[in-house]
């Protein structure tokens, strides 16, 4: 019988490790190719190196040469690009910010532990399937808020190209050159877009997990008598809570003060007296001002939702202490005996104990 149950146990041990261990048609293959599609796998040292020579080429390189070599100075007021530096110095230092801490996550922890994926053989099938499937879906969020902001640039910058603005035959074809000067600003924009918003997504996918495992640590209520158990559980919440707020703090610190430095920068030059505001002088800026406000609500809303929830479980097990409380006090008290000619009446003493007084 001892040998069964040994036997089992064991069993369920190497299964926990088995979902544990990482391989490659793991839960991550979707999201592995994408990030190799994307040239921010840095898995080996080749595709570290590929990775961050694609950041310099189109984080650095391209929105540098745009804004210094493509900008037309001598263009009539529909063709001018005045606030094509705030633009471009924007997009590449949130950009810059993004990349540096997801390359640094990504060497650190791995993926699969960076994504808690490691931790999961301990949870609930609800929550292994819940967060799986918002793992799926994550794509297509980022798909979502990166695919408008592309479409448009995609318009302003053939618009653009295509009117003459940009007379400079650097391949010895002005056609040519206009064509491939379009292309490299479209993957450039789209390269540091998709940067941006994936730690975004990421972050979000982190704090979703912690909720569905405050909703399932919220059932233990209802089901859980023991205390010891729960405050089992109450602590190792705590503890992942605590590690996802000190590995993106300084990430969210970061690009708060950036975007906010970048939206006072964009409201100084566009109110100025001289300044003209219109959809093709400040179309652009107001595509970039959507594109990273919207990158740190995302931030800030799932930061919101974490706290909420954990304040609701808070509250919910200042409740279930006093309902444990007021069944231990009734029990006591059937346990007592009683006497026709007085009253027993629960007195808690200094420290904390329950005691019990007679009233005649």
């Amino acid at each position: 019988m001892e040998e069964n149950n040994t036997r089992e146990s064991l069993m369920e041990r190497n299964k926990k490790l088995h979902r544990s261990q990482s391989h490659a048609d793991d839960e991550l293959k979707s999201f592995r190719s994408y990030l190799r599609w994307m040239c921010v796998d840095q898995s080996s040292m080749a595709t570290s190196c590929l990775s961050w020579a694609v950041f310099v080429l189109l984080g650095l390189v391209v929105p540098a040469i745009s804004h210094f070599v493509l900008a037309c100075s001598s263009c009539d007021s529909r063709h001018g690009r005045p606030y094509d530096g705030v633009v471009q110095l924007s997009l590449s230092s949130v950009a810059t910010l993004s990349f540096v801490c997801l390359s640094r996550f990504v060497r650190k922890y791995g993926l699969r532990r960076f994504l808690f994926f490691d931790k999961l053989w301990d949870e609930s099938e609800t929550v292994r399937s819940g967060y799986t499937n918002q793992l799926n879906s994550s794509l297509k969020l980022l798909l979502i808020f990166v695919l408008p902001c592309f479409v448009a640039e995609c318009a302003y910058k053939i618009w653009w190209y295509a009117s003459g603005a940009s007379q400079i035959p650097f391949l010895g074809n002005v056609v040519l050159s206009d064509t491939v000067a379009c292309i490299l600003e479209l993957c450039s924009w789209l390269y540091r877009t998709i940067v941006i918003f994936l730690v975004c997504v990421l972050f979000h996918l982190i704090c979703h997990l912690q909720i569905l495992r405050l909703q399932d640590f919220a059932r233990v209520f209802q089901l859980e008598s023991d205390v010891g158990s729960v405050l089992s559980e109450h602590l190792r919440i705590r503890r992942h809570l605590r590690i996802i707020s000190h590995r993106y703090r300084g990430f969210v610190l970061c690009s708060l003060i950036l975007i906010t430095g970048s939206q006072f920068a964009s409201l100084l030059i566009t109110t100025q007296a001289h300044a003209v505001v219109d959809i093709y002088r400040a179309g652009e800026l107001a595509l970039c001002s959507i594109t990273l406000v919207t990158g740190l609500l995302i931030i800030l809303r799932s930061a919101t939702k974490i706290t909420h929830k954990a304040q609701a479980v808070t509250s919910l097990a200042a409740k279930w202490h006093i309902c444990a409380t007021l069944d231990t006090v009734d029990a006591t008290e059937a346990e007592t005996p009683r006497f026709d000619s007085g009253q027993v009446f629960p007195v808690v003493g200094t420290d904390g104990r329950v005691r019990w007084r007679w009233c005649w």
